[in-house]
């Protein structure tokens, strides 16, 4: 067992401090991560402030994480030390349900092992997060970093980018389809990146008419101020697919009157419950449908998709002594787009 420096809170109204965590020594079949980077995802401050009730304390955040193998076990073929890797949403899982048979383990039904906030395989040890100098994780869960994805920019793909593509690739997004994106946050801003990398046609929808100029730089074709009577109106009936990234309650009928006849609407934002009306699908056979991260296969793929395409994250990278200052300027929303830490600060004060 080994002592790893992180950062840690102790509980809901506590700042995230300097930590000690304790990690396996690698197994057979396990893989030893320097962590270069993790990006900072608006759920980590949902949990460290115990928003969704059931936070395990002290807590380690992080499901973003991008480093470099320093050791495998005897038994691992996947990876060797020296490849940079990635580390997403989950650690393990079951591996005997439909679901992990299937590659969609984010659905076990006994239920995947959380990277942080979580029980490891044995339903006691809890799970500490990327945070920290050093993580040890079983090789299936493990993904391969592609050559040619920035570390800093790709940490962020492991969830906000595995998040929007897994709905945009299952439900058809590409060449002579309109995609609406609403929300233009974290996720939102991937969303619009891999829209455009697959040839859809993008607009993105948004509340702040303050978001036009970033929405054009992102790349998207068109931009609709949700706010605006008349724009709605405008634009009623024309989507085959919208991606719904936001968070805060929101009318979900109005979203629903922007598709067309077997249009889709998916929801990847978690919101408190708002009202749907039937007729808002019933008169057009429209679907409502949610989506929730992807599977280490899935995930994998998105990363390559991304390499090929040239596609990474909007980040602005901070030492991690800053990173309730971060915590605070995310829930104003004063970022562009993801905030990643740089591991390298941790280690810098440890030594």
């Amino acid at each position: 067992m080994a002592e790893i420096p992180a950062y840690a809170t102790q509980g809901p109204r506590t700042p995230l401090a300097p930590f000690t965590i304790v990690r396996r020594e690698p197994g057979l079949h396990d893989v030893l991560i320097e962590i270069a980077f993790c990006g900072i995802c608006h759920s980590d401050l949902h949990q460290v402030r115990d928003e969704w009730g059931r936070s395990i304390f002290p807590m380690v955040p992080g499901h973003e994480i991008v480093g470099t193998v320093l050791a495998v076990g005897r038994e691992v073929r996947r990876f060797r030390t020296g490849e940079s890797v990635g580390v997403g949403c989950f650690v393990d899982s079951c591996r005997n349900c439909e679901a992990c048979r299937s590659g969609e383990e984010q659905f076990c039904s006994v239920g995947m092992c959380l990277t942080y906030n979580g029980y490891e395989r044995d339903g006691v040890t809890p799970t500490y997060g990327g945070y920290s100098t050093r993580i040890v994780v079983d090789e299936n869960y493990v993904l391969h970093l592609p050559e040619g994805l920035p570390h800093e920019r790709a940490a962020p793909l492991l969830c906000a980018g595995i998040t929007t593509y897994s709905p945009l690739r299952r439900e058809g997004a590409g060449p002579g389809r309109r995609v609406g994106i609403m929300g233009l946050g974290g996720l939102g801003h991937m969303a619009v990146k891999l829209a455009k990398a697959m040839g859809a046609e993008v607009t993105v929808l948004s509340h702040s008419a303050g978001k036009r100029s970033g929405a054009k730089q992102l790349g998207a074709d068109h931009f609709v101020h949700t706010a605006d009577a008349g724009q709605l109106k405008k634009h009623a009936g024309i989507f085959d697919l919208i991606l719904d990234t936001v968070s805060a309650s929101h009318d979900y009928n109005g979203v629903l009157d922007l598709l067309r006849r077997d249009g889709t609407l998916v929801l990847v934002g978690v919101p408190p419950p708002a009202p749907l009306a039937a007729g808002s699908l019933i008169m057009k056979r429209r679907r409502l449908t949610g989506s929730l991260i992807g599977g280490i296969r899935e995930t994998q793929e998105m990363l390559d998709f991304c390499a090929a395409q040239g596609v990474a994250a909007d980040v602005e990278v901070i030492p991690i002594q800053k990173v309730n200052e971060a915590y605070d300027r995310m829930e104003r929303g004063d970022v562009h787009y993801r905030f990643v830490i740089d591991l390298a600060s941790l280690r810098e004060t440890t030594r």
